[in-house]
């Protein structure tokens, strides 16, 4: 399938949310919470959700997509289903990347052989990972586009991370950093922005080292920020926070489509991004996970920094023939609300900064940061 077939085709989208599970009345996360509610979501979702690595998190996926509007459906009912369960089995559900001031030391493993098999192999690296991220699916049929769309859509990985900045906290600190989760997540091998890769070949032959070597079992094992799927036809973005709101998830998934989309028409033009190193994407990203949308990043063709707001509205204007033709044209334009409005991570800090400054304690604070959390996740916007 060429990309121009693949455009006419349309470009399906999928969504991975991770979410942590906690007690309303502390805004403790629930490390063990009872079988009866995974049981129970189980029931009402089926394949949908799925247990993560610690039993205080639970995981959904998205059916197949065909708009962002679609996405927008399955996570309002995802979410509601989950936290309608949760409340009926005295827990609460919260979307953040990571949680305010549970210790991940005090967290424990889901029971199962592929869970025992990660805890062993990766030990103290894997350990902390009381992390959520979002990841996002976009149908590709042909594998070397797949590689070829990867290639390009590194550079603006940053981007996406910077919109869905949601966890400024850790261990009860504040980190300075508004996307501190993959700070705990490089600590995990084969992570991180991926450098160019010439083919579908070559890809494949990496990680058949790896698997021949009996390194890892599968490319399953590849953490990279983006990656083809090991399991679908899809090129998967895995750098994001987990978005506290459901419409900014669904912003976050209509820029990646649009994104997408417009390499492939780039390329039915023989015209193409430029292909940057990964040591300078990965400069990029750092600025991201410490600013957020209040920051600067590097606009290389420029050779300076460019203030956050402003290269959102570069790409709103530069997806815009991309946003009208997949019908996202709203979603799209969210990205301007969040800059506005701030990113989770900037409306953690305005709670925990507003408690404090009313005579909270550091404590009562944070406990305040969950339960704006708590409320935002449900609510939808």
């Amino acid at each position: 399938m060429s990309a121009a077939q693949q455009i006419r085709n349309g470009l399906t989208l999928g969504v991975e949310e991770e979410y942590l599970l906690v007690h309303p009345e502390t805004g403790e996360a629930a490390s063990n919470p009872p079988t009866a509610y995974f049981e129970a979501c189980k029931a009402r979702l089926g394949g949908r959700v799925t247990p993560e690595f610690l039993r205080c998190q639970i995981e959904i996926a998205t059916g197949i997509c065909a708009t962002a509007g679609d996405v927008r459906q399955e996570l309002l009912e995802l979410r509601g289903v989950l936290s309608e369960e949760a409340r009926a089995h005295d827990l609460a559900l919260m979307a953040a990347s990571t949680h305010p001031f549970a210790p991940w030391s005090d967290q424990k493993p889901t029971r199962g052989e592929r869970y025992e098999t990660l805890f062993n192999d990766m030990q103290g690296a894997i350990h902390r990972m009381m992390i959520c991220g979002t990841h996002v699916h976009v149908g590709l049929e042909l594998e070397g586009l797949r590689i070829d769309v990867m290639n390009q859509l590194r550079y603006f990985l940053p981007h996406l991370l910077a919109l869905s900045a949601s966890s400024p906290f850790w261990n009860g600190q504040r980190m300075g950093m508004h996307a501190y989760r993959l700070s705990v997540f490089d600590g995990m091998p084969r992570t991180g922005i991926p450098d160019v890769i010439n083919s579908w070949h070559d890809y494949t032959q990496l990680g058949r080292v790896l698997v021949e070597a009996g390194v890892i079992e599968d490319t399953t094992k590849i953490w990279w920020d983006i990656r083809p799927s090991d399991k679908f036809p899809t090129l998967e973005m895995r750098v994001c926070d987990v978005c506290t709101t459901v419409e900014d998830a669904v912003c976050i998934a209509a820029i990646y489509q649009c994104l997408t989309r417009q390499v492939l028409r780039l390329r039915v033009e023989n015209k193409a991004w430029r292909l940057f190193p990964a040591f300078l994407i990965e400069q990029n990203r750092w600025l991201a996970q410490r600013m957020g949308a209040t920051g600067e990043l590097i606009d290389f063709g420029r050779g300076d920094t460019v203030a956050f707001a402003g290269l959102v509205e570069e790409l709103i204007d530069m997806l815009a023939e991309d946003a009208d033709a997949l019908g996202c044209t709203a979603e799209l334009e969210h990205a301007r609300t969040i800059v506005r409005r701030g990113t989770s991570s900037q409306r953690q800090i305005e709670t925990y900064e507003r408690a404090l400054e009313g005579g909270a304690s550091n404590e009562d604070a944070l406990r305040d940061v969950v339960q704006m959390l708590v409320r935002e996740t449900v609510s939808g916007v």
